[in-house]
């Protein structure tokens, strides 16, 4: 799926969201779905990449998710995590080989002490970290996979860049 067609499907996504919200007032809350969270990550990283001067269309990579999956899950129960580097000493790379992905990767994680998190509190943890920054915006990182992960005091974000190799 390209990042192009999430952002085509975001109107139609937004009006039967509401739609549903509507219907279902009343119901218990269930636990919390993140899709549209990692998918509005993604959909940022496109918005930074072609304001960069890029023209490629970024890629979102099961491979990447999965990786980024299991490292927000890890800094997620694992308080003393701030970073890139796992619980178990493995990188980024490590964490996409294992994933089976084949490439360079690079990677950024965003973690807000609530239950939740938004896009902007996201953006702006990253926009701001020239390294960070630097990541989103190379337009050879044209594969990504995000994964979001919460707890009542502790939600992640882990965003893995992919070069295919």
């Amino acid at each position: 799926m390209t990042v192009s067609n999430v952002v085509r499907a975001l109107p139609a996504v937004a009006v039967a969201g509401a739609l549903a919200g509507a219907a279902v007032v009343g119901t218990p809350a269930a636990h919390a779905d993140n899709r549209r969270l990692n998918e509005s990550v993604a959909v940022n990283v496109y918005t930074i990449q072609h304001h960069a001067g890029c023209d490629t269309e970024i890629q979102i990579n099961p491979q990447l998710q999965l990786a980024a999956q299991w490292h927000a899950n890890d800094v997620l129960r694992n308080r003393a995590l701030d970073g890139d580097i796992g619980s178990d000493g493995s990188t980024p790379q490590v964490r996409a080989d294992n994933a089976g992905f084949v490439g360079t990767v690079a990677e950024t994680v965003a973690i807000n002490p609530a239950l939740a998190i938004s896009g902007i509190e996201i953006l702006n943890q990253w926009y701001y970290r020239p390294d960070y920054m630097a990541i989103m915006s190379n337009c050879a990182n044209t594969q990504i996979g995000v994964w979001s992960e919460n707890s009542l005091d502790r939600s992640v974000v882990v965003a893995v860049y992919g070069q295919p190799g």
